[in-house]
């Protein structure tokens, strides 16, 4: 039978009377093995409660933890109210999960999918989505991608190995940016990734746009650049069959859900803890990961 939305609380005070009655009964205990040689016989006195108050409180803190709610424990991310807010630990926190309602927003808030290859592919999709349809897309041309799914890349998000060379042949940059364009600084890192790593060969991906001195930086040091026009007619080359497939795997499950980039698992909803403030995406690892992402408004 389902619990009242108030024995969660009323358990709670139920084991705190428990644990306080327990208490006593330890201090009355030690009281009188304290004064035992003082007081002599009378130090008995301070022991008779002890076998009614440990009774009555490990009856108390019996009915206490019965009162609880009972049900499995949540999955990792879920954004129950019922599991959160009351919880020990993200009482501590400094944000709350979304309410259902605003969650449902969310989610029923965005866009259908587009049916064909265009720029709102690319909107749609989280940061790691968008780093895997890479992957697949190099994958199509023949290479072996490998790809770490979060920590630190290095620089490298990607490596295309080939059937017939020892090692990586080329590695791959990529930017899931919206409007902001890649510029010369992210340029010069990733060249000196290619260059530590003695990488002659590397591909700059982003959905965004590159600054002019990025491109003639680029074009200096032989980085191919992909925009995100770019990559449509990079897309557009491959068959119709091809461009299904990754139209497919761009738009697999919660494709629009970003992943943390620490933990590599998906995030979930927030609010800020006293109510004032955007929504935002935090690790569902909350406290042990504190990563967290703007939300975009819902296309």
């Amino acid at each position: 039978m389902p619990r009242k939305p108030g024995s969660r609380h009323v358990s709670g005070q139920v084991l705190a009377l428990g644990v306080k009655l327990l208490g006593v009964a330890a201090l009355f205990w030690v009281m009188s093995l304290m004064l035992a040689k003082p007081l002599g016989a009378a130090s008995a006195g301070f022991r008779m409660p002890v076998p009614y108050l440990l009774a009555v409180g490990a009856l108390v803190t019996f009915l206490g933890w019965t009162l609880r709610p009972r049900g499995a424990a949540p999955a990792k991310g879920r954004t129950d109210p019922e599991w959160f807010p009351n919880s020990t630990d993200f009482a501590r926190s400094i944000a709350e999960p979304m309410p259902s309602s605003l969650e449902q927003r969310v989610r029923t808030g965005r866009r259908p999918p587009a049916g064909s290859w265009n720029a709102q592919v690319f909107d749609d999709i989280e940061w790691r989505r968008f780093e895997s349809l890479c992957g697949q897309l190099f994958a199509q041309a023949g290479f072996q991608p490998r790809s770490q799914s979060h920590g630190a890349d290095g620089g490298v998000d990607i490596w295309l190995h080939s059937r017939n060379a020892e090692g990586p042949v080329a590695v791959v940059q990529c930017k899931h940016w919206h409007a902001k364009p890649v510029g010369v600084k992210e340029m010069r890192e990733f060249f000196g990734v290619m260059a530590s790593r003695k990488v002659a060969r590397g591909t700059y991906a982003t959905t965004s746009t590159f600054t002019e001195d990025a491109r003639r930086f680029a074009t200096e040091n032989g980085i191919h650049l992909l925009d995100g026009a770019g990559l449509l007619a990079l897309i557009a080359t491959r068959t119709p069959e091809q461009q299904r497939a990754l139209l497919d795997h761009a738009y697999e499950g919660e494709y629009w859900r970003p992943t943390c980039a620490s933990c590599g698992i998906k995030m979930v909803e927030r609010i800020p803890r006293k109510k004032e403030g955007q929504p935002f995406w935090g690790c569902a690892d909350y406290p042990r990961c504190r990563f967290t992402l703007p939300m975009r408004s819902a296309a």
